[in-house]
């Protein structure tokens, strides 16, 4: 080894440009452009599916460099594809059926190259970049021959730490239904002669909340889609591992096919009484989630709804978790003393909403007994009668 996070509520392998394909419709979209200083290269492009690359096309480069593939476009969810010669890699970007223009020379293509198309070519470029940076940054920490071999390690991971740190407040979190947020779940870098995922949920829990947080968005924007399916099981599976580990550390056994995981973003924060609430201890019932604001207008009204929906359901099954985005501590608990739900306060700046990509103040989300969130913002049009169905 040695040698070898806008507005407040804005939810806004080496190199990679990713293109996302939400497609309204069946359709074609285009990839065309030109890369130079390839002649009689051979260009792939290539669909980056759950299982590994997939050929879709290929054509042998001209003295001019010049390109054109034409293919389905994927239906209901982003879809994710790549431009390859050799080990020089352009994963690019498309909305629906439109053309995305690509311009770059050989051999330097994966570093230097122009993209046009959705707005997540420029995010998932600005990843691709910082992703080279964090891999020069690596070798040059296994390159250092000051270093033991433990000393290498915790250094790497430093940088990984820092890296995922901002990758996860400045991409993630503050839009995570993007391709790029998903694309940024899966970078990696090669240490020595292995390869180390940057978010890995399998070694390390705090992994697991990026992975739900673009699983919930999919579920919610991308119903059934198979990427969002995929990172629930990643994160279920996760949880498990933790689980069983833990309950070993104890000398306990654990069966692992009884240990079971909410597919839902958890929020633990306190109550107005100061008790850690969990999102996720309401499994087997129908939640509605509450972003708030007590100080805003209307919120008395609202409250006074909110009161009549939990009064006339609360015995069937509904619980409403409410997180208010006060400022006044104070204020807050004064304004929730007397309600009959679960009241918490998010004290850092609106975290959990971020997660939820709330945008504009009241939002709601429903989940299901099942611990899933089946319906967002966009999908609820009855606030009642929507709830009435899951119950």
């Amino acid at each position: 080894m040695k040698k070898n996070i806008s507005n407040l509520f804005s939810l806004a392998a080496t190199a990679v440009v990713v293109v996302c394909l939400i497609a309204c419709g069946k359709g074609n979209f285009k990839v065309e452009g030109q890369i130079t200083e390839a002649n009689d290269s051979v260009l792939y492009l290539e669909n980056m599916a759950l299982d590994g690359p997939q050929k879709v096309d290929s054509t042998k480069l001209s003295a001019d460099g010049s390109f054109a593939f034409s293919t389905d476009a994927p239906e209901g969810a982003p879809e994710f594809y790549r431009l390859r010669i050799a080990d020089q890699i352009i994963n690019f970007s498309v909305d629906s059926v439109e053309t995305i223009s690509v311009s770059a020379s050989y051999p330097t293509m994966a570093s230097h190259y122009d993209i046009k198309g959705n707005e997540d070519c420029a995010v998932i470029k600005q990843l691709a970049i910082m992703q080279q940076q964090l891999q020069a940054k690596a070798q040059q920490i296994v390159d250092d021959p000051n270093l033991s071999a433990n000393g290498v390690r915790d250094s790497v991971m430093h940088v990984i730490e820092a890296y995922k740190d901002n990758v996860r407040n400045q991409f993630i979190y503050r839009d995570p239904r993007r391709a790029s947020s998903y694309f940024a779940l899966f970078q990696g870098i090669v240490v020595g002669n292995s390869y180390v995922m940057v978010f890995n949920p399998r070694n390390d829990v705090e992994d697991v909340k990026p992975f739900s947080a673009v699983a919930t968005s999919w579920d919610l924007y991308y119903p059934n889609s198979l990427r969002g399916q995929n990172l629930h099981n990643i994160a279920i599976e996760a949880m498990k591992t933790k689980r069983i580990v833990d309950a070993s550390n104890r000398g306990l056994m654990v069966d692992a096919d009884k240990v079971s995981e909410a597919t839902v973003v958890d929020i633990v924060l306190p109550d107005n009484k100061g008790v850690t609430r969990r999102l996720t201890d309401l499994k087997g019932k129908v939640v509605l989630l509450d972003f708030h604001i007590f100080a805003a207008e209307g919120s008395a009204a609202r409250i006074l709804a909110l009161r009549e929906l939990y009064n006339k359901y609360h015995d069937r099954g509904l619980e409403i978790y409410q997180v208010s985005l006060d400022d006044d501590d104070h204020f807050w608990k004064t304004q929730t003393a007397a309600l009959p739900w679960i009241s918490v306060r998010d004290m850092n700046g609106a975290s959990s909403a971020y997660l939820y990509q709330a945008q504009g103040l009241p939002i709601d989300y429903i989940i299901n007994r099942a611990n899933e969130a089946v319906m967002g913002p966009r999908q609820i049009k009855n606030l009642e009668s929507d709830i009435a169905k899951y119950l």
